[in-house]
């Protein structure tokens, strides 16, 4: 698990000549267990490395190097262990919700602070004791994001089905009093978490201070796979727009007090209530924004801004972009005014439904590639199809359902440009091609 797939070029490791399919084995005596005992080990000026070649033969380097100066190579298994299988049994689990048929590893849920503080994943915390709490404090694994959803700890076992789940708020203590940085995710569900039980929610994870750092709230997700599933109702525009005015007086009271707003809300929210976003700088940095939190509005004011400094041109060019049904309205906006800008240029936004995972299912990040070939109609005279990157799986060119960038492209016979999430990438793909790899 601790096999070496790549060493750097002008690493402290190539001087040293270590090797691909090389293990490291210890570091100044101490077994390398995962990642972290990696990254937490290595901060040492002087250490001593065990390394078992690809022959079998056993190495003891020697090695002084910076405090922050790292080895230079790059894992197998990127956290060298086996990632943490969640134990969980959650009432909005999105993964339970998957249809039949697709790639194993699509159906494995994780629950690993690890990968929450090398990737951002977001972790339960019920699958730690108190030694593994304690762990996170010594090697100061920090921030760490974790999916709170409810403080209430009935409610709390309830939702998540797992008995171990009410003890949610002395875990986050006792990280927070260690100042261990922490980002909390509610998933709202309508009639379990919302109303008077987020309100608890929230009041309690702001007692925890400065270190409980930021809280997303986002909506459930349904699809049309929930066969044998609890019976779950998702938000409507009148109860999106509670939840939009309960968050904005949360955040009115916590401007007061801690001089932030504390709790952000998921565009979907806005969106469902058919109420503007907030100010560019009402997201503070966009500290969730992963989370789906801001990224409509941080896309709109960048592309305003780069159109802003750019000459008008006369650009000739066609290109189609594929979305989801979410999103596209605003991306039609986006798309008029920058074909205000450059007249000779024609824009289509092409928002896709989701039949594969339901029509409830409205964000790009869901949309399949069987659905875009079903629904994207693309004449002739068309340049390029565009698509987000949030389509594809992270690092590949391929769409949840398989379907390679390539295999669209061919389809059509067309170039196909992954477009990158900020406002200057997305006017630079539409035109000039961007990056499209």
């Amino acid at each position: 698990m601790n096999r070496i797939k790549e060493v750097l070029a002008g690493s402290i490791a190539e001087e040293v000549e270590i090797e691909c399919g090389d293990s490291l084995l210890t570091v100044n005596g101490h077994k390398i267990e995962d990642i972290i005992d990696y990254m937490f080990l290595l901060e040492e000026e002087d250490v001593v490395i065990e390394v078992q070649k690809k022959s079998g033969d056993i190495w003891e380097i020697e090695i002084e190097k910076d405090a922050d100066e790292p080895l230079g190579v790059v894992f197998e298994n990127a956290i060298i262990d086996e990632a943490k299988r969640c134990q969980n049994n959650c009432l909005f689990c999105f993964v339970d919700q998957l249809p039949t048929g697709m790639r194993e590893s699509l159906y494995f849920k994780d629950d690993d602070s690890r990968l929450s503080f090398l990737q951002g994943n977001f972790v339960t915390l019920t699958n730690l004791d108190d030694a593994k709490l304690r762990r996170i404090i010594d090697y100061r694994i920090s921030p760490i994001n974790v999916s709170v959803h409810t403080t209430n700890p009935e409610l709390r076992v309830r939702m998540l089905g797992n008995r171990f789940a009410n003890k949610i708020m002395s875990q986050l203590k006792l990280l927070t009093e260690n100042r261990i940085v922490v980002n909390a995710q509610i998933v709202l569900c309508p009639g379990y978490n919302d109303g008077e039980a987020l309100q608890e929610t929230l009041e309690d994870l702001q007692s925890l201070g400065e270190y409980l750092n930021s809280v997303a709230v986002v909506p459930i997700g349904l699809t049309k796979h929930r066969d044998h599933l609890p019976i779950m109702r998702g938000f409507d525009k009148e109860h999106a727009l509670n939840v939009v005015k309960q968050v904005e007086n949360y955040q009115t009271l916590m401007l007061k007090k801690r001089d932030s707003r504390f709790v952000f809300l998921a565009d979907e929210f806005y969106i469902k209530a058919q109420t503007d976003f907030p100010a560019f700088e009402a997201y503070e940095g966009f500290l969730q924004y992963e989370d789906g939190v801001g990224m409509m509005r941080k896309l709109i004011d960048e592309v305003h801004l780069y159109l802003a400094d750019q000459q008008t041109r006369s650009i000739s060019r066609h290109v189609i972009i594929a979305t989801g049904t979410v999103a596209g309205p605003f991306i039609k906006e986006l798309a008029e005014a920058i074909m205000a800008h450059y007249p000779l240029l024609k824009v289509d936004v092409v928002p896709i439904v989701n039949h594969f995972f339901g029509e409830k299912i409205t964000v790009s990040g869901l949309v399949t590639g069987q659905d875009i070939l079903s629904q994207l109609v693309v004449k002739d005279e068309v340049d390029a199809i565009l698509i987000p990157r949030n389509m594809l799986r992270s690092g590949e060119r391929v769409l949840l359902d398989d379907i390679t960038c390539d295999a669209i492209a061919a389809h059509y016979n067309k170039e196909l440009i992954v477009v990158d999430e900020g406002g200057s990438d997305f006017v630079e793909a539409i035109i000039n091609g961007g990056n499209h790899e």
